[in-house]
């Protein structure tokens, strides 16, 4: 068994496979910050997600590639990011183990505890 995601980990992921406008196939680092604060609901800074794009590509879950920003950005570079089989199989996992962590657990009433 694969070491299990973090919570962070997964969403950074999960905002990579998200079949949407804003991501689909642009998968790079400011769309992926913005879908990471959508998912969690919540404020991240940018440094947590670039790191653990980072982390996670030199894990093998996810690849990079660099393209020219073309003329909106001055041709400055932009690196796209892709899920990989690896990431797939991770995510997967996680859920699993998510899953099992909850089997049977029933959460008191509203107002009990």
């Amino acid at each position: 068994m694969a070491e299990i995601l973090g919570s962070f980990e997964q969403a950074v992921l999960l905002s990579l496979l998200k079949p949407s406008t804003e991501l689909g196939k642009k998968g790079y680092g400011r769309a992926v910050f913005k879908e990471v604060q959508e998912r969690l609901g919540r404020e991240v800074s940018t440094g947590a997600v670039y790191a653990t794009l980072d982390r996670l590509e030199s894990k093998g879950l996810l690849s990079s590639r660099t393209e020219s920003g073309g003329e909106v950005r001055d041709n400055r570079p932009r690196r796209y990011y892709k899920v990989e089989q690896a990431g797939i199989v991770a995510l997967r996992e996680a859920r699993a183990a998510n899953e099992r962590l909850w089997a049977g657990v029933r959460l008191p009433a509203k107002g009990i505890a």
